[in-house]
């Protein structure tokens, strides 16, 4: 049985990126794969699962999410071998610090160096990122800038759009994935879904082809590349 872990759509959910957790359970079900999807809200306990999806929110919805993350054994669970999927401000939950609008700045959960910090300018709009023989589409809407640590490596590198930087997006550390791309962004990528699924799960996937690879390309073509 794999298990699915939303946490705080209540809270991070702004830019419906819960729908990624929707994008994960079709496509395991539809190989076959059992699986239990479990939302984790204000009030309740972060239970167990395989593999944990955080969302993005606005600045005072992502500091209660942290404070929350950080009474439960969240950490332990991801030190454990649980799988992670985090979008913008669930990217900077997971690092060392991040800053909120105003510059005042919030210790992170500390999982994955990586240090945010406030930018000059909001970064708006479609972004795509280049990750191996991949590219990762999306949209952004983000006002911070995010260092990687010494041995932390980007997600992959951005084409179009800022990220964290105007260089890179996001970052991969073992079982944990982080990007700026909202959408949801695996119902814009759903190689990335497959390859959450795999981790999470041990398999290796039957193909599975769906209008979602058209959707893709198309979207590739509509960004000229």
């Amino acid at each position: 049985m794999l298990r699915i872990g939303l946490l705080y759509p209540d809270l991070l959910g702004t830019y419906g990126d819960g729908g990624n957790a929707r994008i994960l359970a079709h496509r395991a079900r539809a190989r076959g794969i059992d699986l239990e999807l479990v939302e984790t809200r204000v009030g309740d306990s972060v239970g167990r699962a395989d593999l944990y999806l955080l969302g993005g929110g606005e600045d005072g919805p992502q500091r209660l999410a942290r404070d929350l993350l950080a009474q439960q054994y969240f950490a332990s669970r991801v030190a454990d071998g649980a799988s992670v999927f985090a979008v913008c401000a669930g990217l900077q939950i997971l690092g060392t610090s991040f800053a909120v609008e105003g510059n005042d700045t919030y210790p992170g959960l500390g999982i994955v160096e990586a240090v945010s910090v406030r930018g000059t300018k909001r970064s708006v709009g479609d972004m795509a990122t280049r990750v191996g023989e991949h590219v990762l589409v999306g949209f952004e809407n983000h006002g911070g800038e995010t260092t990687l640590g010494e041995g932390v490596s980007p997600l992959g590198t951005v084409v179009r759009g800022r990220g964290n930087d105007g260089a890179v997006d996001g970052y991969r550390v073992g079982r944990i994935w982080a990007t700026y791309a909202h959408g949801p962004a695996l119902a814009l990528n759903p190689w990335l879904a497959d390859e959450l699924l795999a981790s999470a799960t041990g398999q290796t996937l039957a193909p599975l082809v769906s209008v979602a690879d058209e959707l893709h390309r198309e979207r590739l073509r509509s960004l000229g590349l």
